[in-house]
């Protein structure tokens, strides 16, 4: 049974169910779907950088032009500019056989089924510029995927299901890393790269198989903006579309070059403008540097976003049909969301978003301090790619089984502990060394709880959503987190260095370098040497940093329980909307 307004009672009580009910879930024909879907959405994110940069070197390209791939997978952290598109737009011919939500995920797939099979017929040496175009091409119609997927896994089901189809999205992502991550690898030793990328496109036929299984689910009226009271003006309307939507483009590059810490296009582009080479090498140069570049890179996020935010502006003292398709079309969603919420709560609840995975986000050096530590690359890859992978997955259904038994809210509250205390353990294993029960015993903490975290992330966000809106909003949120996570997380290989620093030079964490005396010689000793300090003091500033991530979680603890205290005057608000009377309090 669906829901058509599940996805709108942000905090309205919610029928929870037994473990019984949530094993019965297991074998649901709209679970069994989800679990595919999410394979067909992780294949053409891994397939058109990760995967495929182990082509283009094997071809000879050098670094620099494989990293300048990283702007291909940009899509996915700016889909919430187009998202409205797949809210409000109904495709032809498709959109009545398979429903608003359907005919944009088998649309986007034969799109990436098409991308991918071009690919495989070019010669990346020779044809560089076409693979790269091909490339965009797949991972804006893998995001676009991505929206429509989440806007049907959320209205498909009803609130207590919303932990399940996300676990089973989950699982079939992982699949989806392991099948682009090492298929292609063996099927390119044993024929060639381009019959390698040839299956691939054949694999996306699962995706649209299980797009075609997959019921329709709850049908969402699709909010069209109206604009025919306005009087129509052609030329004009062309020219201010033109502009408009040259700004957002713009606004596009900037913030998406921001985040891939990547200025190779607006280095080309100030080139075009009449830069010299040698200046637009600089400016690129000054932009991707580590880590001083994020004081170019952050501007650039938040100026792209403020320009796709002017684009939207109607203009002064003139209403045009473009500033108004715009106005609601990006408006309309976020003017929802504060409606329901309110402009404090909603600002609470925003903020909590953004932080809630953020201790995770910040461990993004972990394959350095292995081996730092002085483990193995064998080591590292037995316990972080197969051991690790497992525990995950396990972490993954622990949340889906607590969203179905204990509610949204709960398991938000409890998945809003699990990073920052998982956290915990990594000082233990910068302090034993390179001890492999330390490690499996720390990657098993840290993997399960990342797995409930996460998804309580994804069913929280769910819930925040509003039938007709479902694409855009959660697209915003899911940017939201993305995109502050990547920002912090730049700076996290300074925090660690600058802390050994201080800890050679008597700072605040002096006292941790005796926690390292007794390690064996060859731990932190080629770090510290790159690093121009002590092993013990590099051991010291990574105990310094993962505190430092334990208390950003503790600011995302205390966001939840504040948003959870006022879980009243949410459920007041949900009722007034249903209503039609004003809430109180």
């Amino acid at each position: 049974m669906t829901d058509q307004n599940a996805a709108s009672d942000g905090g309205k009580d919610e029928t929870r169910a037994s473990t019984l009910d949530f094993l019965k879930s297991l074998i649901d024909r709209r679970v069994g779907a989800m679990f595919l879907l999410g394979i067909g959405a992780g294949l053409p994110f891994f397939l058109i950088f990760d995967t495929l940069s182990v082509w283009l070197r094997q071809e000879g390209l050098s670094l620099q032009a494989i990293t300048a791939f990283a702007l291909a997978t940009l899509s996915y952290a700016l889909k919430f500019v187009w998202a409205p598109i797949v809210d409000r737009v109904k495709l032809p011919v498709l959109g009545d056989l398979l429903g608003q939500r359907r005919s944009w995920i088998l649309l986007m797939q034969i799109l990436i089924a098409v991308g991918l099979w071009l690919i495989s017929g070019s010669d990346p040496s020779s044809m560089l510029g076409y693979v790269a175009f091909l490339a965009v091409v797949v991972g804006i119609a893998g995001a676009t995927q991505d929206i429509a997927i989440d806007a049907w896994r959320i209205e498909a089901v009803e609130k207590k299901d919303y932990g399940v189809m996300a676990g089973a999205y989950q699982w079939g992502y992982r699949g989806a890393m392991i099948v682009a991550g090492a298929v292609p690898l063996f099927l390119a030793e044993a024929y060639n790269w381009n019959v390698s990328y040839a299956v691939m496109a054949a694999f996306m036929l699962v995706a649209m198989a299980a797009t075609l299984f997959a019921p329709r689910g709850g049908e969402v009226r699709v909010r069209f903006v109206d604009v025919s009271d306005l009087p129509e003006h052609r030329v004009y309307e062309t020219l201010e579309w033109s502009g408009r939507l040259l700004i957002i483009a713009l606004g596009a590059l900037l913030a998406g070059s921001g985040l891939a810490a990547n200025a190779t296009l607006l280095a080309a582009l100030l080139d075009l403008a009449g830069m010299s080479s040698e200046q637009a090498e600089a400016f690129r140069t000054a932009w991707e540097a580590r880590p001083n570049g994020i004081f170019l890179q952050f501007p650039g996020v938040v100026a792209g976003l403020g320009l796709i935010a002017l684009a939207c502006i109607p203009l002064p003292g003139i209403e045009t049909r473009p500033g108004l398709y715009l106005r609601r079309a990006y408006g309309q969603p976020l003017g929802d969301f504060f409606e329901r919420f309110g402009l404090k709560l909603g600002m609470l609840i925003l903020a909590l978003i953004c932080l809630y995975r953020l201790s995770d986000f910040v461990l993004n050096l972990m394959g350095p301090f292995y081996v730092d530590l002085g483990f193995t690359l064998g080591q590292i890859a037995e316990v972080r790619k197969i051991y690790g992978v497992v525990a995950s997955l396990a972490g993954i259904a622990a949340g889906a089984w607590m969203v179905t038994r204990f509610g949204v809210l709960r398991s938000m509250l409890i998945g809003v502990f699990a990073s920052p205390l998982s956290n915990l353990v990594f000082i233990w294993v910068a302090m034993a060394g390179p001890d492999m029960a330390v490690l499996y015993a720390a990657i098993t903490i840290d993997n399960f709880a990342t797995g409930i975290a996460g998804t309580a992330l994804i069913v929280y966000m769910s819930s925040l959503t509003s039938a007709g809106f479902t694409a855009t909003q959660y697209a915003l949120f899911s940017s939201l987190y993305a995109i502050l996570g990547k920002i912090v997380a730049s700076q996290s290989g300074r925090i660690v260095e600058e802390s050994a620093r201080a800890s050679d030079a008597g700072g605040f964490n002096t006292f941790m370098r005796q926690w390292f005396t007794a390690l064996p010689e060859q731990s932190y000793a080629a770090g510290a040497q790159t690093a121009g300090v002590t092993p013990a003091a590099l051991g010291a500033g990574y105990v310094t940093f993962f505190i430092y991530s334990v208390v950003i979680g503790v600011f995302a603890v205390v966001l939840a329980f504040t948003v959870a205290r006022r879980q009243g005057e949410i459920e007041a608000r949900a009722r007034a909307a249903d209503t039609g009377t004003p809430a109180t309090g």
